[in-house]
């Protein structure tokens, strides 16, 4: 039987009062609201904390989707199924509905968690990919305030974020810009598992030329990966299965994957390169109908 090492439990009533805790408490206490990334690698003994605080009380203050005219704002503590759920967020970023459907299954995302998903920081993690595909900003905050930080600052290393110990990741933040779409494509050994590799995209177009576009990869690389390059081929092109096959080879190029029980590294950089493809396919094919 698999049971972690002994911790206290504490269980937070507000943000101010988690951030209490952890600046008192130290490196020896962690977060958890969903658990189902801590409390498994606690039971392994890969992760040994002697506090655990509990933030699920937090949900009226960190629980939420609000979509502004330049930006949407995501609480941390938000669900998994609020995302997959939410036809705001699905009309502005199809890309969360598109990843959402593969993550894990109903149970795991009736409880896990945004913000949970991104302080993990797995280099095969979902939504590491999709936030960094859609530009997405990190608000931390701590007892001297706010600090927000890009998704390139935010992943630090596997499983290190630029969150302190005394500090929580509070909200994502992602511009809203006219004439953009998104998606993600992801392979994986069977339904709900950890990526092979996946892959999220988003495009916008005015007049027929792409104007910006990011990729996001993971599972190709020590952090999810960012492809400022594949950006800079394609700004002020018109899109084709030319130009998809040219951001496609960058991908491959620029991946770095290692060979492992999921796959080799060059059926990876192959993956790669074809998922970057297909979303920045899928997103352009998206904005081109909603214009029609």
């Amino acid at each position: 039987m698999q049971v972690p090492a002994p911790f206290e439990y504490e269980r937070a009533g507000s943000v101010d009062q988690a951030i209490g805790l952890l600046d008192r408490l130290g490196g020896t206490a962690r977060l958890v609201a969903g658990g189902h990334s801590l409390l498994p690698m606690m039971k392994l003994r890969l992760t040994n904390v002697e506090y655990l605080v509990d933030i699920n009380d937090l949900r009226p203050e960190l629980g939420y989707i609000t979509v502004e005219p330049d930006r949407i704002r995501i609480g941390a503590l938000t669900r998994h199924r609020e995302l997959l759920e939410s036809d705001e967020l699905a009309a502005a970023f199809p890309i969360f509905s598109d990843a959402e459907r593969v993550i894990a299954d109903p149970p795991v995302r009736n409880r896990g968690t945004i913000g949970g998903s991104l302080c993990q920081a797995d280099p095969s993690e979902d939504l590491s990919a999709v936030c960094t595909a859609v530009n997405a900003s990190c608000v931390i905050r701590g007892r001297d305030g706010e600090r927000v930080v890009t998704m390139e600052q935010f992943h630090r290393g596997p499983y290190q974020t630029a969150v302190a110990d005394n500090e929580i990741l509070t909200e994502v933040r992602i511009p809203v810009r006219p004439g953009g779409s998104s998606a993600y494509a992801k392979v994986e050994r069977r339904a709900g598992d950890w990526a092979v590799v996946s892959c999220g995209g988003a495009v916008w177009m005015d007049g027929g030329v792409i104007t910006d576009a990011r990729i996001g990869l993971a599972a190709v690389g020590p952090n999810t990966t960012g492809l400022p390059a594949v950006s800079a081929a394609l700004r002020g092109r018109q899109p084709s299965e030319a130009l998809y096959a040219e951001a496609g080879a960058i991908a491959a190029a620029e991946a770095q994957p290692v060979t492992d029980q999921r796959g080799s590294a060059d059926y990876k950089r192959h993956l790669a390169d074809e998922l970057t493809r297909r979303v920045l396919r899928s997103a352009v094919a998206r904005i081109t109908s909603e214009g029609a």
